[in-house]
């Protein structure tokens, strides 16, 4: 075989695989190291890599970090009944907030990286897999020995509502600031991060600390009103935090019955370093930040059939429409809106046959919903 279709091999593994080692890169075009960093070499002079990063011009991914769960969900068959048995029906899907984003935003044909944290076990090795398959990169995962895949237990009522939720989730603790550290090369390779506040408190200070130095805009999507407590007080670096209703009351210490004071927490989370806000209020729409005002767009009218996900691809729309380099908040909490119900009205937490035409394309009632700038 030429040295030029070798080249040409290793380019695709790079294409493939952007955060391939050199020595992977070795064994598996059976060259040596000092031949596969030829061939970086003049890739780099012809321009077709950027630096010693292997970063592609046309594949900076968007890096999400953060839960990639097996998703276990019970829907009941009847409205429940406490403190007896309901019957209900039972499956297993694949979930986590991160993992769910990475996926939304492979589907929509971006370029995506996850960073989670896998068990040694089947559960952790299906993920894997089905991420891949998906065409989501995974292979800056945390794999662990010595630990199990987290778990997410959803209890729905029988119109498709959460009413209860159980997370077992202590894997992700692992996702320290050494991890991430470990990770810098491929963390400054990013277009765009998404974290969510699965990883523990201090790696959330290490992610804000890196966006204030590398520019590399950082949204974090908020989980649970528990887990509000490992955002720390100074998000400077931030830009855009979303969260819903209750996490952001549990923020700032107090009830939000009104649009006035929504809009005064979120001035308030601005004010501690965050560049915008967005809050979800489910069925009832959205809230956002548009400098020192706030935005209020109603959701779409869609008949649930389950609710599992719809947050995520909310988020997930968001963020694709940040990728296409805009900074219009309502244009994309529309796209989030519409992407939210596509999730709604389907079974599956990832919705089928995404593709980003379903974004660009606004259709009618996302140019008749509602909206309402709220005066100072």
């Amino acid at each position: 075989m030429t040295d030029s279709s070798k080249k040409e091999q290793l380019y695709q593994l790079i294409r493939d695989y952007p955060f391939i080692s050199q020595q992977e890169l070795a064994d598996q075009l059976r060259l040596s190291r000092s031949a596969v960093a030829g061939h970086i070499a003049g890739l780099i002079r012809e321009r077709r890599l950027l630096g010693r990063a292997y970063v592609l011009p046309d594949k900076r991914p968007v890096l999400c970090i953060g839960a990639a769960n097996l998703d276990r969900k019970l829907r009941s068959i009847a409205p429940l009944q406490p403190a007896t048995s309901n019957p209900a029906t039972a499956e297993e899907v694949y979930g986590g907030v991160a993992r769910n984003i990475a996926e939304n935003l492979a589907r929509l044909n971006l370029p995506v990286a996850l960073l989670s944290a896998l068990g040694n076990d089947s559960a952790g090795r299906q993920l894997q897999d089905h991420a891949q398959a998906a065409g989501i990169d995974t292979l800056g995962s945390l794999k662990l020995q010595d630990g199990t895949t987290g778990t997410y237990t959803a209890i729905l009522d029988d119109k498709g509502e959460l009413v209860l939720a159980l997370a077992d989730m202590a894997l992700y603790d692992r996702l320290t600031p050494e991890f991430l550290a470990s990770r810098q090369q491929q963390r400054a390779a990013a277009a765009l991060t998404v974290a969510d506040l699965n990883l523990p408190a201090g790696s959330i200070t290490a992610l804000l600390e890196s966006a204030r130095s590398d520019h590399v805009p950082l949204v974090i999507v908020a989980v649970s009103q528990p887990k509000m407590a490992r955002l720390p007080s100074d998000l400077g670096g931030l830009r855009l935090l979303i969260l819903n209703r209750g996490e952001l009351e549990t923020r700032v210490g107090r009830a939000l019955p009104t649009e006035a004071d929504v809009r005064a927490a979120c001035n308030e989370v601005c004010a501690q370093g965050a560049r915008d806000v967005i809050v979800t209020c489910g069925g009832q729409g959205v809230y956002h930040t548009r400098g020192g005002a706030l935005v209020w767009l109603a959701a779409p009218q869609v008949a649930v059939v389950d609710v599992t996900g719809a947050g995520d691809a909310f988020s997930a729309a968001v963020c694709w429409s940040l990728y296409q380099g805009s900074d219009d908040l309502t244009l994309a909490c529309r796209r989030g809106l519409k992407l939210a119900a596509l999730t709604l009205a389907s079974r599956a937490t990832v919705a089928p046959d995404l593709s980003a035409g379903v974004l660009d394309d606004i259709h009618d009632f996302d140019q008749s919903a509602p909206l309402f700038p709220c005066k100072g």
